[in-house]
């Protein structure tokens, strides 16, 4: 098998569980579980971690590798790919047949510093699915402080945890919302009962933000919690757990406008609680900022929920005012006036009922042909078909689009099938050239089709109407003869990238 690393190509945990070992989905799941941990892990060890598995001809594979983000770095390449023959690292043989944690008894020198290795058994349900090796940089090290001592000594907890099968935990929620707490936030280590043994400087901060005045060290959390939270209605239900570190869950805390966002880590040894660490989170600003797009999500709703209103509003007087038009053709240019205006405000009512500044054309689209075909088929049979997806558009391309789409049906319905009847098809294709997205539709009807003497400059308001919105699509228009009979149209239309808008989102 060839070497990945060789051409540049890192692979993922997948690749590397499917192409070099034969574990099975349950014990895949487990290492992906640990993954998703394990920056904690090497955060609280101040230490780069690799996972090795074991791979096939006797070799171990490195299949991950973390940094910390605490202190220095031991690794600066990826070593994920890497292959190890058995015996070339007695520590990783060890720790695999063993069950136990092993420590190299001399630091290995790379780079001109001294190096200090462990080999951690990644165990689940009795079996040794792969060894964390546990990289610390001996250079950095001196007189430990309180907060370092407790950010080892709850490391070496988690990595005997490992050992055991203890961790992760299967039963830990996800899809949590937005600022989960890191290491670097805030920690707090609590004892069996719920006291808090250690606190540091960043965790005593989001406490006091919450309203609490005074130590937290040596003070039960959960009365803390009470404290705070006295006042305030309703309280998560999981609160209670976490604040006394027994169950690996995550909350969130609000008090005199701040919150915080708090995860526990319980600590066991051989199946009984010891106490548990307590990830800490003052997301006050991010909270604020996701009230404050959400407020302007819900104002921007209600503007264009107003706006199909007035456009109704609109649509209606022109329509009372066409029928006291004795002139048919003054009557029939209302009629034309009014709906298109409709098609303006179902644009903005479907913008109204959603949380973006995007819309499902398709949508729209059916909405606006079943209405087109409803009134046509008074007088003739009429048909409306539809195939591809026209996806999500921004507001700006969709009222373009929408205008352009109706008038071509509308057009169709009006001269091609105006003597008989028949069947417009709308089509939509959606692809990418090197700079846009584009949108591809054909207007296709089996009518009697073009007039030999067509042209789109010296048509009417509709045909001018429509050329002006494809312009300022950036997009190209042409009308041609179908076969066997009837006309078809096809314009092409460079869209506005909805990428832009979602990445102001994901930036809250």
């Amino acid at each position: 098998m060839r070497d990945r690393t060789t051409l540049g190509d890192v692979p993922t945990l997948n690749d590397v569980l499917r192409e070099q070992t034969d574990l099975d989905a349950a014990d895949a799941e487990w290492l992906h579980l640990l993954l998703g941990d394990w920056q904690l892990l090497s955060d609280l060890s101040f230490a780069d971690l690799v996972l090795w598995v074991p791979a096939a001809e006797g070799r171990w594979y490195a299949a991950a590798h973390v940094r910390p983000t605490t202190g220095p770095m031991v690794f600066f390449d990826d070593v994920v790919g890497r292959r190890l023959d058995r015996g070339h690292r007695p520590l990783l043989d060890q720790a695999f047949t063993e069950l136990r944690i092993v420590r190299g008894r001399d630091p290995e020198w790379r780079d001109d510093m001294p190096i200090r290795e462990e080999a951690i058994p990644v165990v689940s349900e009795g079996r040794a699915l792969a060894v964390i090796t546990r990289h610390t940089n001996l250079a950095t090290l001196r007189t430990p402080s309180r907060l370092e001592l407790t950010y080892l000594a709850s490391a070496d907890a988690l990595a005997r945890m490992i050992s055991a099968g203890e961790f992760p935990t299967m039963d830990a929620p996800t899809g949590q919302r937005r600022g989960a707490p890191r290491v670097g936030d805030g920690v707090i280590r609590l004892d069996v009962d719920g006291t808090v043994n250690y606190a540091s400087p960043n965790a005593v901060s989001a406490i006091h933000r919450l309203g609490h005045v005074g130590d937290v060290a040596g003070v039960s959390l959960v009365q803390i919690a009470s404290e705070l939270l006295r006042d305030e209605e309703p309280v998560d239900e999981r609160l209670a757990l976490v604040v006394t570190g027994r169950a690996p869950w995550r909350t969130e805390v609000e008090s005199r406008g701040a919150s915080v966002s708090l995860r526990a880590i319980p600590l066991t040894e051989a199946g009984h609680r010891t106490g548990a660490i307590l990830l800490l989170r003052d997301v006050s600003e991010l909270r604020r900022r996701e009230r404050e797009l959400l407020t302007r999500d819900a104002t921007i709703r209600e503007i264009h929920h107003r706006v199909k209103n007035n456009l109704q509003t609109v649509a209606a007087l022109l329509r009372m005012q066409s029928r006291r038009l004795p002139d048919s053709d003054a009557r029939a240019a209302l009629d034309e006036a009014v709906r298109r205006v409709g098609t303006i405000a179902l644009v903005h009512e479907t913008l109204s009922q959603g949380f973006d500044e995007t819309v499902d054309f398709d949508d729209i689209i059916g909405r606006g042909l079943a209405g087109m075909v409803e009134v046509a088929t008074r007088d003739l049979p009429v048909a409306a078909e539809r195939s591809g997806s026209f996806g999500r558009l921004r507001a700006e391309d969709a009222t373009a689009l929408a205008m352009v789409v109706t008038e071509l049906v509308h057009n169709a319905i009006k001269h091609g099938l105006a003597s008989s009847g028949g069947v417009v098809t709308v089509r939509a294709d959606r692809s990418h050239d090197q700079h846009d997205e584009l949108l591809t539709v054909t207007v296709t009807d089996d009518g009697s089709g073009l007039p030999e003497d067509f042209d789109p400059a010296d048509s009417g308001l509709g045909t001018q109407i429509v050329t002006s919105l494809i312009s300022d699509l950036r997009g190209v228009i042409t009308w041609s003869s179908a076969k066997p009979h009837g006309t078809m149209v096809r314009f092409v239309a460079r869209l506005r990238s909805i990428k832009s808008i979602e990445s102001v989102k994901d930036g809250v």
